[in-house]
């Protein structure tokens, strides 16, 4: 009845003690003073009529707003002073010490305060020695850009991964909505089939994918022969026509990799320039977030990869494929920049872990 005025009301009203309460006959003639599109239904001239009987009145009753007991000023400042000192503690054990209801600390935390809830960020562990090594590998980082603005398009960065076929289900962020358990179980296989995939990515585009597998398709582990067959065989041929008078090449120090005749070889086309332990330059261990591959491509491509399901291997590598095809060279060249941010940002907090650094794409 709100689109009714008080007026209209009392006719309505009027009209139905004036019919003898026949709510048939008070339609009709309502309907005759309101209209018939705009004239109450059976139902709501009942409801209006039992108001008036039983409060008198014939306006809306207005809802009583409770007053807040829980999010007082003092309450307030008592969850904040909470927060400062210890910002980790769960909301049902700061309700316990504080004594405020759970409802009412969320309401404070989030309305009141402005707080939000974020996760811990879980990342590889560094060793005493290696905040050194990663500030000496960013000095000369720093150095070597001041004398060439364009050094971190002369740098290949390279990795390898791997790629399960069935990806990955998080327990942790899967939920399954009903009134019962559903109970359903993933099955994961003992030894799940994988590929594993090696990159390079420099300001020029990515150099891959090269699959390390035998002559029957079949995942093989990367050793020192087979990075050395692959450098051979498909890395060299790769960098045919690129001018590599300039260019540095990176790789991490896995055991594969730092092998005295695998060191040699990557002298042959880069000279003085490579980037690796027991290289030129020393590629500071367990940097992750320094490295493109790591920090960019493979998280990048295994989005893309999973998103179609792939059901065989064969699906799995055409995946990875494709989506290092649609990996353009402006997006590379956004990506050695942001490279370049993360040095700095390397720099500044002393070799330690990168405070918080988001890469746009």
């Amino acid at each position: 009845m709100e689109r009714y005025t008080l007026q209209q009301r009392i006719e309505i009203i009027k009209i139905h003690y004036k019919n003898g309460e026949n709510l048939a006959e008070t339609v009709r003639k309502t309907r005759k003073f309101l209209g018939r599109r705009e004239a109450p239904c059976r139902t709501a001239i009942q409801k209006l009529v039992e108001k008036f009987e039983l409060l008198g009145q014939l306006s809306d009753v207005k809802n009583k707003i409770r007053a807040r007991r829980s999010r007082t000023a003092e309450n307030i400042a008592a969850v904040a002073k909470s927060v400062e000192e210890n910002p980790g503690l769960s909301i049902p054990r700061r309700s316990l010490e504080l004594g405020i209801p759970q409802t009412s600390l969320h309401r404070i935390l989030h309305k009141d305060l402005g707080l939000n809830a974020y996760k811990v960020q879980l990342t590889q562990e560094l060793k005493p020695a290696d905040h050194q090594q990663r500030r000496v590998f960013a000095d000369w980082v720093l150095e070597m850009h001041e004398n060439d603005p364009e050094f971190h398009r002369k740098i290949i960065l390279s990795d390898e991964a791997h790629f399960h076929l069935g990806g990955f289900v998080n327990k942790q962020n899967c939920r399954i909505w009903g009134s019962e358990n559903p109970r359903v179980i993933v099955e994961k296989p003992l030894y799940p089939q994988r590929v594993t995939v090696w990159c390079g990515l420099w300001s020029g585009g990515v150099i891959g994918p090269y699959f390390f597998e035998n002559e029957a398709g079949a995942t093989v582990t990367v050793n020192g022969l087979r990075y050395r067959e692959m450098i051979n065989d498909f890395l060299w041929p790769e960098l045919d026509g690129i001018d590599l008078d300039n260019v540095y090449f990176q790789q991490d120090g896995a055991t594969c990799h730092t092998s005295n005749e695998t060191i040699d070889l990557l002298r042959e086309k880069f000279s003085d320039r490579v980037i690796s332990r027991r290289g030129d330059h020393n590629w500071p261990p367990r940097s992750c977030d320094l490295t493109p591959c790591d920090f960019f491509l493979w998280g990048h491509v295994k989005e893309k990869v999973y998103a179609n399901s792939p059901a065989s291997i064969q699906d799995l590598k055409d995946g990875i494929r494709e989506a290092i095809e649609d990996i353009g060279q402006p997006l590379c060249d956004l990506v050695m920049e942001n490279f370049m941010k993360r040095i700095w940002s390397c720099k500044r907090g002393r070799g330690g872990h990168l405070p918080d650094v988001i890469f746009h794409y």
